[in-house]
């Protein structure tokens, strides 16, 4: 008999005694301290309102307004995620996608508006309204079990779990009863929605997610041929225009050479040593034209010694800031195919920089960032207008990091400067 059993990703489906007591106690605490997180994230929306236009304290608070929910919603997501043994991925802060004060500008709106932050914020304050409700029935379920033997003490009357009219003891044990039951069911009923709507708030939908997947494979195949078709159009343009005419004259020279060397050796040696010497120059476009297709220094020594080189044979200064280690300290090294995507990117930038542009000097930063991804941003002081055309070596780069699982920007208004920006997955 074969079994299946659920995916990792989903929530187990039995819900046991043990994991509605933890839900209730999670609910009980959010109930204490939720209610003065939300009190605290009131006081700064409307303080920073009200101070927006004094001296920029209202917009230092909106600021932090902004990272405190963002820390809340972490939290939650987190708590979730735990509780219910759910692997979900953590709620991160927005990327900065460009330097300086505006691209962290950018970024802090794009936070702001974050509809996955934003939906484990109203989760946490669906849950701490839960949560006050649970404190109240724990009470009344305490209160419930005591007042079931007030039969066996001299009170005529008990007070209400809540204040209020008092209760005849007569009728203690059968209100107990009912108290008892009550608050149980009501505990174990708010545990039970809590966890429903976790998982549609706070946890992805395992359906949306492999839909979400299905499009990121079929854009990064997508891409992957494309490039490959880009790709191959170059190399046949190349030898095309290049190296196949050098060959070609070679031949000929040789066959005035063999037609001469009875006649006249001179002028024979004359050819053949214009043949050797085309010769050569054929030798180094293949070379050329094999690294553009693969830099065998990118296997042997890695990419900060692969950009070494290239910016040595680069034709207009290049300033090279590569660092492959983390903030963390990690040293790891990226894999092949994000560290081609990088340098093919960084080096057609650099071609056409020197060949359109009329760039003086280009700038490159390389980066491991600590969300395990390599960062890439070329800049020339040229003259701008650069676009991705079809067929091009920019719609060769953009395809290339697609395939790669990354993302290309680039930023070349008239009158300069041009800038690219790609950041791929070290493990893609």
């Amino acid at each position: 008999m074969t079994t299946h059993s659920a995916p990792p990703s989903e929530a187990p489906a039995a819900k046991p005694p043990l994991r509605i007591l933890l839900t209730a106690l999670h609910l009980a605490g959010l109930g204490v301290i939720g209610g003065v997180i939300l009190t605290v994230l009131g006081g700064l929306l409307g303080t920073g309102i009200g101070l927006l236009f004094a001296a920029g304290i209202g917009v230092v608070l909106l600021v932090g307004l902004v990272y405190a929910l963002f820390g809340v919603g972490w939290f939650e997501v987190a708590r979730v995620s735990a509780l219910y043994r759910t692997p979900t991925a953590p709620l991160q802060l927005r990327r900065r996608e460009r330097p300086g004060f505006g691209g962290w500008l950018r970024s802090l709106g794009r936070q702001a508006i974050d509809g996955r932050m934003w939906r484990a914020i109203a989760h946490f304050a669906i849950a701490a309204i839960f949560g006050f409700v649970v404190i109240r029935l724990f009470w009344s379920l305490v209160w419930s079990v005591f007042i079931s033997f007030a039969a066996l003490t001299d009170a005529e009357t008990v007070m209400g779990p809540f204040g209020g009219m008092g209760i005849p003891v007569a009728w203690s044990p059968l209100v107990g009863i009912v108290g008892i039951a009550a608050s149980a069911v009501g505990i174990v009923g708010l545990a039970l929605l809590h966890r429903t709507l976790a998982l549609a708030i706070v946890v992805r939908n395992r359906e949306a997610e492999l839909t979400e997947r299905v499009r990121t494979t079929t854009a990064q195949r997508a891409g992957a041929v494309r490039a490959a078709d880009v790709e191959r159009t170059r190399i046949e343009r190349d030898l095309h225009d290049g190296v196949q005419p050098r060959l070609v004259s070679v031949g000929m020279t040789l066959g005035l050479a063999q037609q001469k060397i009875d006649s006249d050796p001179d002028a024979a040696r004359e050819l053949i040593a214009e043949a050797h010497t085309s010769t050569k120059a054929a030798i180094t476009e293949l070379r050329q034209l094999a690294r553009g297709i693969h830099a065998s220094v990118l296997d042997d020594r890695g990419l900060d010694a692969a950009l070494s080189a290239l910016a040595g044979r680069s034709h207009i200064p290049v300033h090279l800031d590569v660092r492959m280690d983390s903030s963390t300290g990690s040293s790891r090294r990226p894999s092949r195919e994000a560290e081609a995507a990088v340098y093919f990117a960084i080096a057609e930038s650099l071609t056409n920089a020197a060949k359109h542009s009329r760039a003086s000097e280009t700038r490159v930063v390389v980066r491991v960032r600590d969300d395990d991804t390599l960062w890439a941003r070329v800049e020339d002081n040229g003259m701008g207008g650069a676009q991705v055309q079809p067929g091009g070596g920019l719609d060769g780069i953009a395809n290339r990091v697609l395939a790669a699982g990354g993302t290309f920007r680039l930023d070349s208004p008239l009158g300069g400067p041009t800038s690219l920006e790609v950041n791929v997955p070290c493990a893609s």
